[in-house]
């Protein structure tokens, strides 16, 4: 029950701080664009990605210390978590400082990413606060992760969207009056030092161990275990950089600035659902941590059939409502000229379901510690879909790039995932598995294009159909999900552990109120 509540409890304030984000994100985007424009919005969208693959430096090693954690927390071995966090501030302080070197030295090859260079002043000044702002990220970050290993992720979701709603604000506000974009960068800088502060003696309250000197080294069995999941994660972390973060790099370079800051706008509503989403996963992954440590393979795949369940239908829902309402958002947002044709729309949403619906088996591999199972199809995923996606944006253009991502997880991620969990993880056959999925696949599919033409048959204004669509895109899918799934177990469990508590919460309180 504690890992239920925990979960609860870090998933509440999750969406809480991310509804906040979301709003201060997008009302910042209009001022931004209005501001400052296309360009400096393709060049904020290029810098971000480069820096996200600067951040290969880490090498997954975050991830790996962090499953180390689970167990002496869970039995509270305070001598163990010391030694691990002793080894988790070393080695962060070093990433930090290789982050800072490899990204000033790349400066003079800044030319090399972008096919027209664009007219603004100080691009190089610009990409060194980029680089400034993700390097001091990692010098207390340390401190942040053991707070989230210990299933207290509310508490790290606290500091980071308050401090991220405030900075938004700051951003807003100054270039309502101003539009110099290098103090609009000092302020996300100033932010994210103070952040980073504040957390850090928030976990020196926490967990006042982390200030003693009498720290043993750690063990070499232990160690072991590290460098060979850092080692595995290494290469999950090239896979997911090169996958993830480097379509607005490739734009750039064969499409152009603009198609980057067209782009930019899809991709921070695909990552504000991702980010949502995946606060989900976030508050669920310690608490399954501690499942897997302490509980048995049966209990560990109940568990998993469950949360596989409500990651499809969360996916299912979104994209379903991603195909049919990206375009009409995006012209009342920002604009008629920011628009990509439903082609690229098409394969965006391709690409964010099949991503989406393989959370639950990776979230799962994390949990247990199964980096090592499957550290080449990363590699492999991340040849394919560079080699790839180049070849496809010179006949393409931008969806070529994006066919590319979506050909890359078809041929790895897809099938090798959940094979190395229901292998390894499970020791079950993984026949079951994807006979559900290409069963949920098909589902979605049909209620794709049943919704879809419902939401194309009214075409007049567009702040109506906008709403009616939207209308449509809540009752369609999930009456049609409800329809078929009400009577499955893992639709009950869900009513009665989470749906049906919290109805009975709100009445009681309101019931106590009158």
């Amino acid at each position: 029950m504690s890992r239920t509540k925990s979960s609860i409890k870090n998933f509440v304030f999750a969406m809480i701080g991310q509804a906040l984000g979301l709003i201060i994100s997008f009302i910042a985007r209009i001022f931004f664009i209005q501001k400052l424009g296309t360009e400096y919005l393709g060049l904020n969208g290029l810098f971000t990605n480069l820096l996200s693959v600067l951040s290969l430096a880490e090498l997954g090693v975050g991830n790996a210390i962090t499953f180390s954690l689970y167990k002496p927390l869970a039995e509270q071995d305070i001598k163990k978590c010391k030694m691990l966090m002793t080894l988790y501030k070393k080695v962060y302080t070093v990433i930090g400082c290789i982050i800072l070197i490899i990204g000033i030295s790349i400066v003079p090859f800044l030319n090399f990413f972008i096919s027209e260079i664009p007219v603004i002043s100080h691009v190089k000044i610009i990409y060194i606060l980029f680089v400034i702002n993700t390097s001091i990220s990692y010098f207390y970050s340390y401190k942040r992760n053991l707070i989230i290993a210990d299933q207290n992720r509310y508490i790290a979701t606290i500091y980071r969207y308050a401090f991220y709603f405030f900075y938004n604000l700051a951003q807003i506000i100054y270039l309502i009056f101003f539009n110099n974009y290098i103090v609009f960068l000092l302020i996300q800088i100033l932010s994210t030092i103070l952040e980073n502060y504040f957390i850090s003696k928030k976990a020196d309250k926490m967990y006042p161990y982390l200030k003693d000197k009498d720290i043993i080294k750690l063990d070499k069995t232990s160690k072991d275990e590290i460098v060979k999941n850092t080692k595995a994660m290494m290469m999950h972390k090239i896979g997911g950089v090169v996958v993830s973060s480097t379509d607005n790099i490739l734009l750039s370079k064969f499409v152009g600035l603009v198609a980057v800051g067209l782009y930019s706008n899809y991709y921070m509503i695909i990552s504000a659902l991702n980010t949502v989403f995946g606060q989900i996963f976030n508050s669920l992954t310690a608490s399954i941590g501690n499942l897997c440590a302490l509980d048995s393979t049966d209990k560990q795949y109940d568990v998993f059939r469950k949360i596989n369940f409500i990651t499809f239908w969360i996916y299912a829902f979104s994209s379903i409502s991603l195909l049919c309402l990206f375009n009409q958002f995006i012209e009342i947002w920002v604009g008629k000229e920011y628009l990509f044709n439903i082609n690229v729309v098409l394969i965006l949403v391709v690409n964010f379901y099949i991503t989406g619906v393989r959370k639950s088996v990776i979230t799962f591999r994390d949990a247990t510690g199964l980096f090592y199972a499957d550290r080449w199809k990363s590699v492999i995923e991340a040849i394919i879909n560079l080699v790839v996606s180049i070849l496809l944006a010179y006949k393409f253009g931008t969806f070529g790039v994006f066919l590319g991502t979506f050909i890359s997880s078809i041929c790895t991620c897809v099938w090798i995932e959940p094979f190395v969990l229901y292998k390894y993880g499970f020791n079950k056959k993984l026949t079951t598995y994807f006979i559900d999925y290409f069963k949920k696949l098909f589902l979605t599919t049909m209620i794709a294009i049943l919704t879809y033409m419902l939401c194309s048959v009214y075409n007049g204004n567009i702040y109506i159909s906008f709403i009616i669509n939207c209308l449509i895109c809540c009752i369609v899918p999930n009456l049609i999900l409800f329809i078929i799934y009400r009577k499955s177990d893992e639709f009950n469990y869900f009513y009665d552990k989470v749906f049906s508590k919290i109805v009975n919460k709100f009445f009681k309180k309101k019931v106590i109120n009158e």
